[in-house]
């Protein structure tokens, strides 16, 4: 690599050959140009130091006042951000990867650039001179970052297509407030803290708030395929990119189709290998994992270490899938052994990190195991998410094609028998007539046109939760029609797209960028100063698979069939042919049983009910008295009690009880 260059930086800072990093961002823009108090700033990034616990800098310039906390994993020798362009009239802070930064440096070579260090940071201060706020449209990454432009006192934001980093920010007073996190924004005293019902609404139908929203009241998200420019006061958000499916794909050989991804994602995986530092790989035994394992393999031709979550619960528990990918590849393994105590015990953490609510305890599971990988002394990890959504791999995808091929013939009595055996493991479905099968999952002709019709079963059985609701709640969103603002949400050309692009949209929109990447993804992992990649989340990837025709995701209803043949010679054929187990951990049982979680009465009693003023106290103890009893428990009692639990937590931790 050479001697280290410099450059010069804030004050007496020296950037020398600046690390390549994953870390926490946080900043103010004051509009009335009132200079930025450093120590409010150093309040802020402290809140994220879980993001970047390798060090924290700022950068004050007036009016605008940039930090950053840093997680090192290229060039560890030296760098620090915020930072700047040679003549000190741009800087940035930044929070992700550029993985194609190489390419792209090599390029601005090739014009004239000259670079200090070899940081993909520099990349995108360079990219930014050179094209301006087009920069992100060159970027191949997953990345949240902020550019002061001093020409222009201009503030420009940016987050990566798919919403794989998080970035939110507020209005207060005068100021423009924003971080990776939204305890950044609350350690700034002018930001209101409060829970907003509107997106508790939003969060129990779809699992997610809808962007810009987040849970709490006046604070944002930048949407994926976002930017934001500041100037001058006004603020502008807009997309630079939008995933889009063709209305008549194109027909493919599926060996062609399938050597294409194939290559698609071997080159996903190598660029996604860029580091400094080891990377290890989670491996779930499932398609997409083992996949990813064995072209980890395939690039680097060296050992490899993998992580897993293993259950003590036989109903979830995948180890017996793990241990034939370890035994076929020859991973170096480590996992975690997971009980529902052992939920029970971290969950208040877990919504400290997820920030918001949530419906299911399967983040907590995620959180153990990233403490695991830090321990094991990794800071970066590959996993597989993504695949599902892209490819066509939720159960979802093919509850949907039957519940229309029911609708065609609704009088059918051979037909509902296929929703049975989609989920066996659902016990009370099997014994539910056909009449009720047919109401619960909107299989009426009349309901085929409804462009939300593969969600609206999913959707009706989240919004029973809002039957806990307070009478104050309920009636501040009496107004509210969450599916009327998913329609008019939808893109142009939406309804003359196949069915299973439609509901492709809808999961890869709201549920894969709000939950999975984010409670599931992002925070969990960053909770323990980890790094996630997502090659199957690489753009090429992505609109590659966006054009696949649907009978070569979906065959029948074999999910992620043209996977499956990438996969062929690659993984154990046990793997490859099993079929697709969701991953989900245990509710109910992790908080209550001869080991109750003590903190239950603490956010769960009247009193607390009471003065969070979210849930009814009197239908709360009931589904306590319920659990306590130990009485048959189904989804909706489940995800009723995680999502009460969880967002009196966060109304507890951020709202009245917050401590920056």
């Amino acid at each position: 690599m050479g001697p280290p260059n410099t450059i010069v930086g804030y004050g007496a800072w020296r950037l020398e050959v600046a690390c390549r990093v994953m870390c926490g961002i946080a900043g103010i823009l004051n509009f009335d140009a009132e200079r930025v108090d450093p120590d409010l700033l150093r309040r802020m990034i402290g809140m994220v130091g879980h993001r970047g616990p390798d060090g924290q800098d700022l950068y004050t310039d007036g009016g605008v006042g940039l930090a950053h906390a840093r997680l090192s994993i290229i060039d560890l020798s030296g760098g620090r951000q915020p930072m700047s362009n040679r003549d000190q009239s741009i800087w940035v802070t930044f929070n992700g990867e550029i993985f194609n930064y190489l390419e792209l440096r090599e390029d601005l070579l090739k014009r004239g650039h000259r670079f200090a260090t070899q940081s993909d940071t520099e990349v995108i201060l360079h990219l930014y001179e050179e094209h301006g706020e087009d920069c992100v449209r060159f970027f191949n990454g997953q990345w949240a970052f902020a550019v002061w432009d001093l020409a222009g006192r201009k503030l420009f934001l940016s987050r990566d297509r798919l919403g794989v980093r998080p970035l939110v920010y507020t209005v207060a007073g005068r100021s423009l407030i924003f971080g990776s996190e939204i305890k950044s924004l609350f350690a700034h005293p002018a930001v209101r803290r409060a829970i907003d019902p509107h997106a508790l609404d939003q969060l129990c139908t779809v699992w997610t708030t809808i962007p810009p929203k987040t849970i709490f009241h006046e604070v944002l998200e930048l949407p994926p395929g976002h930017s934001m420019t500041v100037q001058d006061g006004k603020i502008d958000v807009r997309p630079y990119w939008r995933l889009e499916y063709p209305r008549d794909p194109e027909p493919m050989d599926e060996q062609a189709c399938a050597d294409r991804l194939l290559e698609l994602l071997t080159d996903a995986t190598r660029i996604r290998l860029r580091s400094d530092v080891p990377v290890g790989a989670y491996l779930s035994g499932g398609l997409d994992s083992s996949l990813l394992t064995a072209l980890i393999l395939r690039v680097t031709n060296a050992p490899l270490k993998t992580f897993s979550v293993a259950f003590e619960d036989a109903d979830f528990d995948e180890s017996g899938y793990q241990r034939d990918v370890i035994r076929f590849l020859n991973t170096d393994h480590q996992e975690v052994r997971c009980s529902s105590r052992d939920i029970g015990r971290v969950f208040p953490d877990v919504i400290w990190h997820t920030e918001k609510p949530v419906l299911r305890t399967a983040p907590a599971p995620l959180f153990l195991l990233s403490r695991l990988v830090r321990d094991q002394g990794f800071k970066v990890v590959l996993t597989g998410e993504g695949s599902d959504e892209m490819l066509g791999g939720y159960d979802i995808f093919k509850e949907a094609k039957i519940r229309r091929f029911w609708a065609a013939r609704p009088d059918s009595r051979l037909r509902p028998l296929l929703l049975r055996r989609l989920y066996p493991y659902l016990r009370d479905l099997q014994h539910q007539s056909d009449a009720y099968l047919q109401a619960f999952f909107h299989v009426r002709p009349e309901e085929r046109a409804d462009p939300l019709f593969s969600h609206l079963p999913r959707w009706d059985l989240t919004s029973r939760i809002k039957l806990f609701f307070s009478d104050a709640v309920r009636a501040e969103i009496s107004h509210d029609d969450v599916y009327a603002e998913l329609r008019r949400r939808l893109p142009e050309g939406f309804a003359q797209w196949p069915s299973l692009s439609q509901a492709q949209h809808l999961e890869a929109t709201y549920l894969l960028p709000g939950y999975i990447l984010s409670s599931q993804g992002d925070r969990m992992a960053m909770a323990h100063s980890v790094e996630g990649r997502f090659p199957f989340l690489d753009h090429r990837v992505v609109e590659y698979a966006a054009g696949i025709p649907p009978t070569l995701k979906m065959k029948v209803l074999n999910e992620k069939y043209i996977l499956k043949r990438c996969a062929a010679g690659l993984i154990p054929e046990s793997v490859r042919r099993r079929p697709k187990q969701p991953y989900m951990a245990p509710d109910i049982p992790s908080f209550f049983g001869p080991d109750e979680a003590p903190y239950l009465d603490a956010y769960l009693s009247d009193g607390a009910l009471r003065r969070a003023g979210v849930f009814d106290p009197r239908k709360v103890g009931q589904l306590l008295e319920k659990c306590r009893k130990g009485r048959r428990q189904g989804f909706r009692e489940n995800m009723a009690l995680v999502a009460i639990l969880s967002t009196q937590i966060v109304y507890d931790r951020f709202v009245a009880n917050f401590v920056s």
